[in-house]
């Protein structure tokens, strides 16, 4: 069964090979720009009140929108190149978050738990 992200690594995969990019695709390349489309992300919220970021502008939700289109894009390619699973890798920390956060200890509460085995 081919998923969402599935069609999209290939896509992505596609577009830089049509282009050579590969080549300039590697892991520190990716996951540096990354970085950089996370912080363009983080932009466009970094003077906005809560209530301000609840209810975006169509001007900014426009903006967050492809921002998040990049973001998505460079993690689905960091991904691809590195042979990761993405939801397996998500589920995964999922699972590892489910046992360190007891869902009754820590309703409510943004205190960070142990690392696991502490």
């Amino acid at each position: 069964m081919t998923t969402e992200l599935d069609r999209l690594a290939v896509r992505l995969r596609e577009f830089a090979r049509a282009r050579d990019w590969e080549q300039f695709h590697t892991p520190k390349n990716l996951a540096m720009a990354l970085a950089g489309e996370v912080g363009e992300l983080v932009a466009e919220f970094q003077w906005l009140t809560s209530d301000e970021c609840a209810d975006l502008s169509p001007e900014i939700r426009a903006r967050v929108r492809s921002e998040l289109g990049d973001v998505t894009a460079y993690l689905v390619r960091l991904a691809d190149v590195l042979g990761v699973d993405l939801v397996e890798a998500a589920d995964a920390k999922l699972d590892e978050n489910d046992r360190r956060y007891d869902a009754e200890l820590y309703r409510g509460s943004a205190r960070k738990a142990p690392p696991l085995g502490s």
